[in-house]
């Protein structure tokens, strides 16, 4: 018996797939038009409110997370200082070392007549190093000052022109013979609105972290994750709460933004100059406020480059993102009038090479030995860097970034002079403390990354080299893109090289923590993500469930943290150096010249706006030979040859701190012990300090005196 296949002669069947797994079926009638089902057409309708529900949740709960951070770090502020009943003086003197210089910057622009007068002040400004003029718009990358100046003075004549008030003021008493004192709360006031900007671009942070976690593991959860393993180890992630206008405060949540950019363009399947045009403009907002960008991505750049030489990308996906970059950062050069030393940086060398040898992949790839190819790719980038970078040094004459390079020397051989010792004795340039990544073990982050990364390795680079790498490169040799390279989880390799990257920069140099930690919180998220651990977990349930164990977990020592920084409570108060800048107000002529430590330097500018020949900002060449001359009262030269040092740089006064002259440390970390390290000639001689101190005269007279500061006039 044979059996007929029956036919429909007007109508077809098909089925397509939702994104959810499900099926829809479509009719197709004699006419070829589609039809649906009303209950199917009111499921998809369905699915799609729930989806849009999702997202509307996932985005208040990242705004949520972003206030709560922002209340977070300016309750421990206000406590830490009592800020709210400081008078402005005192709000000025809390501003120690380089957060005082840029304060003042930004009191400039507001104070001034007009923005543009102010604008034009600190682009030729000759207080700063005096009697040179610099434009410090260029050199301490004060962007944000501008920013934050222009919202002030638009904020101030709007809330004016509404007869809107915007600050409450009152008297306060103070101990002692001290003086009362007026103190003012709300944006009105210049302080209040300066910091409560800063609080709120980092809470914003926390909002751009929250949904970054949720994009990489595709979860709520991954969000919930991240911002519970950044509070819990929110000591180690930041220092907005107690030192908000430091650069890394208004650049990482720019940093934040381009990683995600970056993360967008590895899960595309075609990115293009759309891709590359977000790169770019996260990146340049990322440079311009922080001089320390440059070298944050260039590990970037590498661990990119690195993927490409494992085929994890293909040169496609490379390039749209070196593009971006390079558009980045030639914004950024242009913005900061120039800036040679963004020319002359291992960002821009490792970015010229980069190009070039994707340009000449059709040539490396006509050897047939993919581990010869990889060992040529690697080295090539290296050398290329370095070589650039050299070349572009030594064209442009520029030293500002060799500092670096010392310091990197000097923590693995004996190497160690004057500029080396002024920053590995500070305890934030030192190697990583052992008990840091222990305290992130209690809280459980670090062994979660660990588990992360173990999983990433099983699941994403297990299979690096298999399959044909041959028929790849013979593709690549007839021009033949290919759409993905070895592995379609190119963002979480990434996430792995750039944590690695960061985990070395932190180890060598503690304060850059603060990098590291924070994207060890991002890499937690992907405890939620299906993709990595839904072969443990068969059910999302139970899933749920070990997430609900881990932040339980997390808590017991999470929790302690928080108490402990919500204890922290204080109220600031410096008197010696109160008398000292209100006698340097009101004993001094406006042109007086001022040398003197680094950090009370800055307080000099900003509170007796009189000229300084050196501050707090390290990174320029000839600021730090500056810097040396001006120090000579801390050595062991005769006091003659200190005098005529302070002379040359056209120095009136000299104010001298006691704890820098009769300070002690086991470490070798004195002034004298600085000093030594480059003066063979006086060791054998006494402290020039020591010796000011007891008696100035014939060379100095001392002018002011009290606990802790002597000013000498030349």
């Amino acid at each position: 018996m044979v059996h007929k296949r029956k036919y429909p002669s007007k109508r077809s069947e098909h089925s397509s797939k939702f994104p959810n797994g499900s099926f829809l079926r479509h009719e197709r009638n004699g006419g070829g038009r589609l039809t649906e089902d009303r209950g199917e057409r009111q499921f998809g309708s369905s699915w799609k409110k729930e989806r849009i529900v999702y997202v509307v949740l996932t985005v208040f709960a990242a705004c949520v997370a972003g206030i709560m951070h922002r209340n977070h770090i300016a309750g421990m502020f206000e406590r830490h200082l009592h800020f709210s009943h400081l008078s402005e003086l005192d709000r000025d003197l809390s501003l120690k070392t380089e957060m005082g210089l840029y304060f003042s910057y930004y009191k400039t622009m507001i104070t001034s007549p007009t923005f543009f007068g102010g604008l034009n002040e600190i682009i030729y400004d000759n207080v700063t190093e005096y009697p040179k003029t610099i434009n410090t718009l260029k050199r301490f990358n004060l962007y944000p000052e501008v920013v934050l100046a222009v919202c002030y003075r638009l904020y101030d004549r709007v809330t004016k022109y509404f007869n809107i008030e915007t600050k409450q003021c009152w008297k306060t008493t103070r101990g002692g013979h001290r003086p009362p004192t007026i103190s003012c709360e709300g944006l009105g006031d210049v302080h209040y609105f300066y910091t409560e900007m800063i609080f709120f671009v980092n809470g914003a942070s926390m909002t751009a972290l929250f949904l970054f976690g949720w994009y990489l593991s595709e979860s709520f959860f991954g969000g919930v994750l991240v911002v519970a393993s950044f509070f819990y180890n929110h000591g180690e992630c930041t220092r907005v709460q107690w030192s908000p206008n430091l650069r890394e405060n208004f650049a990482y949540p720019f940093l934040v933004i381009q990683m995600f950019t970056v993360t967008l363009t590895l899960k595309s399947t075609q990115p293009d100059h759309k891709h590359s045009l977000l790169i770019a403009l996260a990146t340049a907002c990322f440079i311009l406020p922080w001089q320390f960008g440059q070298f944050v991505l260039v590990t970037q750049t590498m661990s990119l480059f690195a993927m490409y030489i494992l085929q994890i990308i293909n040169s496609h996906k490379l390039i749209v993102i070196l593009v971006g970059q390079s558009v980045g950062l030639w914004a950024s050069f242009i913005f900061l009038f120039g800036n040679e030393m963004l020319l002359t940086s291992y960002l821009f060398a490792a970015l010229v090479t980069a190009h070039i040898l994707t340009s000449f992949e059709s040539f490396i790839f006509q050897i047939k030995r993919p581990l010869i190819i990889m060992m040529i790719q690697g080295a090539s980038l290296v050398a290329g860097t370095l070589t650039v970078k050299r070349a572009m040094s030594m064209m442009l004459s520029v030293k500002d970034d060799a500092h670096i390079s010392a310091i990197l020397l000097s923590k693995f051989t004996n190497f160690s002079n004057f500029h080396t010792k002024m920053y590995t004795c500070n305890s934030e340039f030192d190697f990583m403390a052992f008990e840091i990544p222990m305290r992130m073990s209690k809280t459980l982050l670090l062994p979660s990354v660990g588990i992360i990364v173990v999983a990433i390795i099983c699941n994403v680079l297990k299979k690096p080299f298999e399959g044909s790498r041959n028929t790849q490169m013979k593709s690549v040799m007839e021009h033949d893109t290919l759409a993905h390279g070895f592995e379609p989880h190119a963002e979480l390799v990434y996430h792995v090289f750039q944590l690695a990257s960061f985990s070395l920069m932190a180890m060598m140099i503690m304060r850059l923590k603060l990098l590291w930690t924070p994207h060890m919180c991002l890499v937690t998220s992907l405890l939620a993500s299906r993709k990595l651990f839904g072969c443990l977990f068969s059910e999302k349930r139970s899933h749920l469930s070990a997430i609900v164990l881990v932040l339980a977990l997390m808590s017991y020592q999470g929790v302690q943290n928080l108490a402990h920084q919500w204890a922290v409570k204080g109220e600031f108060a410096d008197l010696p150096l109160e008398e000292m800048t209100q006698w340097v107000k009101g004993n001094t002529p406006r042109d007086a010249v001022f040398a003197g430590p680094m950090p009370t330097m800055a307080t000099i500018k900003l509170v007796t706006e009189r000229s300084i020949v050196n501050h707090p900002h390290y990174e320029d060449a000839q600021l730090r030979e500056r810097t040396k001359i001006a120090y000579a009262w801390c050595s062991r030269k005769p006091p003659h040859e200190v005098k005529r040092s302070l002379k040359g740089l056209g120095v009136d006064y000299l104010i001298m701190e006691s704890a820098w002259c009769f300070g002690h440390s086991n470490t070798g970390c004195t002034m004298l012990d600085t000093w030594d390290a480059d003066d063979v000639e006086n060791r054998n001689r006494p402290s020039t300090c020591v010796e000011l101190f007891k008696k100035p005269e014939p060379y100095f007279k001392a002018v002011f005196k009290n606990n802790a500061y002597v000013i000498l006039k030349l």
